[in-house]
């Protein structure tokens, strides 16, 4: 029987030993909720480079000859900060009006590869990038971010400026406690810092919800 230390090698080693212990390698791999695929891939790693191999026996290698040539990926990488709100579908299109040709799946594993694959991870890639260089935004990349703002607006989040600029406040019912009665949570929320209030009262009236922004709020 085989051991190791490492727990991610102690786990395949277990559907392994589990394998040749039962004499089914069905059976452990059910146990273990492994396909066979994966029991064989295990087995392979171990005959040919020792239990070592295991820690990365699932992680396939990267094919790197079905890559696309880098100055190819920059030009999509650039594409997606330019027009942000692009699909896959259009980028490909609009890539190809330039002679560039990669089809919408190879242009969606390009944004995965490196963090670009949804509006909001592309704006965030724009937002860092003007912070970085200050380059001038062009029509379409405001478009984006305006919308942003307004989505986010819809959300319920709202740009502040500094602490104590908005806050938020909410009543809630905690329980019936006994000997006390009806208990409720008074909340506050500062939208820029995120830091919050919050007070227990036996009653649901303005005053209550005065007195928490005059006694833990408002200094």
């Amino acid at each position: 029987m085989l051991n190791s230390t490492n727990n991610i090698i102690k786990h395949k080693l277990g559907l392994l030993n589990l394998a040749e212990e039962l004499g089914n390698i069905s059976k452990a791999c059910k146990i273990y909720g492994f396909s066979r695929d994966i029991f064989y891939r295990y087995k392979e790693a171990l005959n040919q480079s020792g239990t070592e191999a295991l820690l990365n026996a699932n992680r396939k290698v990267p094919d790197i000859k079905n890559r696309v040539d880098p100055e190819i990926e920059k030009t999509i990488i650039d594409h997606a900060i330019e027009y942000p709100a692009y699909g896959q579908v259009r980028t490909s299109n609009e890539l190809r009006k330039q002679g560039i040709f990669v089809s919408a799946s190879g242009v969606r594993s390009i944004w995965l590869r490196n963090s670009l694959e949804n509006f909001k991870k592309c704006l965030k890639a724009l937002e860092k990038k003007v912070n970085k260089e200050g380059i001038i935004l062009s029509e379409s990349q405001i478009v984006a971010l305006e919308r942003k703002k307004e989505e986010n607006e819809i959300y319920g989040e709202i740009e502040t400026s500094h602490p104590g600029y908005l806050g938020s406040q909410d009543t809630f019912y905690v329980g019936h406690l006994k000997g006390v009665g009806r208990v409720y949570q008074q909340t506050f929320v500062d939208s820029y810092s995120k830091v919050a209030f919050c007070k227990l009262y036996t009653t649901k009236t303005p005053i209550t919800a005065a007195d928490t922004l005059n006694d833990d709020t408002i200094f």
